[in-house]
């Protein structure tokens, strides 16, 4: 089950959502989610009962995890529940004692065994991808591109590191000059321009990005290693040569063609949604 489909899953079971652009994360609201997953009348007091209860849940939900949000009803009242991250909100669900909750479960338990098998063996990470992607409907040609892709990307952050770039900031900075410096548009600009707001920019580039963010990144990794930069400046340098011979590259392909290949197209656009989400299936003796 991908993130987009459990978000699916709530909004067709009205729950109270919200995006926060600057975590780039929806939030979903505590109470609905356990009206669904329990069938509670009273979700409000279920919660507080299931608080105490578990101690590390309640000191949990006190902190900064789950943040209130005003939602206007349609009676115009205002409401300020608790909301959850995505992630914040599965640790939530582990803790509901309930039959409705338990395909949740069970799929969250095949997830996390599923990475530990990756873990040992990273082969079935790729295996996983090649799989989701064909699941959500994309071309075989995409597909193959999209992982050689990850394997590039993978080698000019493995290139970072062993520049002295271990902060996660850090990397997003390099990242958004890169971005900025062969597209012309930062990380969040680019993906705005496609209208996405969680989903990962890379999934929704086409064939042409795809080759021209990779021209970039390949070629930063090879002047990476020739020039063997220490700490930010240095590598931000390498970074922005990378990505000038891709925006080269990218100026002189819109130059023959006539027009520009930086498209607000999103390949999610192309994808029908599916009819059915992947929870496991109940035996017989599970009833």
């Amino acid at each position: 089950m991908a993130q987009h489909e459990l978000i699916k899953l709530f909004e067709t079971n009205q729950v109270r959502i919200f995006f926060d652009d600057e975590l780039e994360q929806w939030f979903f609201c505590i109470n609905d989610v356990i009206a669904i997953l329990t069938g509670s009348k009273d979700p409000v007091d279920y919660f507080k009962k299931l608080r105490k209860r578990d101690s590390e849940l309640d000191a949990f939900v006190r902190g900064t995890n789950c943040p209130p949000h005003q939602f206007v009803s349609s009676d115009g009242k205002r409401h300020n529940p608790k909301c959850a991250s995505l992630p914040d909100m599965l640790r939530i669900i582990q803790s509901i004692p309930s039959k409705q909750a338990e395909p949740l479960k069970r799929w969250l338990a095949q997830v996390g065994a599923s990475r530990l098998a990756q873990m040992q063996d990273p082969e079935l990470s790729i295996d996983q991808a090649v799989a989701d992607y064909r699941r959500l409907g994309y071309s075989e040609n995409w597909i193959n591109q999209r992982i050689k892709t990850i394997e590039i990307r993978k080698g000019l952050t493995d290139e970072w590191k062993r520049g002295g770039i271990s902060e996660e900031i850090d990397i997003a900075k390099l990242t958004d000059m890169m971005s900025k410096g062969w597209s012309g548009m930062t990380t969040r600009e680019y993906k705005h321009h496609k209208g996405l707001t969680s989903q990962n920019l890379r999934d929704n580039m086409t064939n042409m990005e795809l080759l021209l963010n990779a021209l970039a990144e390949q070629t930063a990794t090879d002047l990476s290693k020739e020039r063997d930069p220490k700490g930010f400046d240095e590598n931000a340098h390498v970074a922005k040569d990378g990505a000038e011979v891709a925006r080269n590259a990218r100026r002189d392909i819109e130059r023959r063609l006539g027009h520009t290949v930086i498209s607000s197209h999103r390949a999610i656009d192309y994808i029908q949604p599916k009819e059915e989400l992947p929870f496991p299936k109940e035996n017989d003796d599970d009833k």
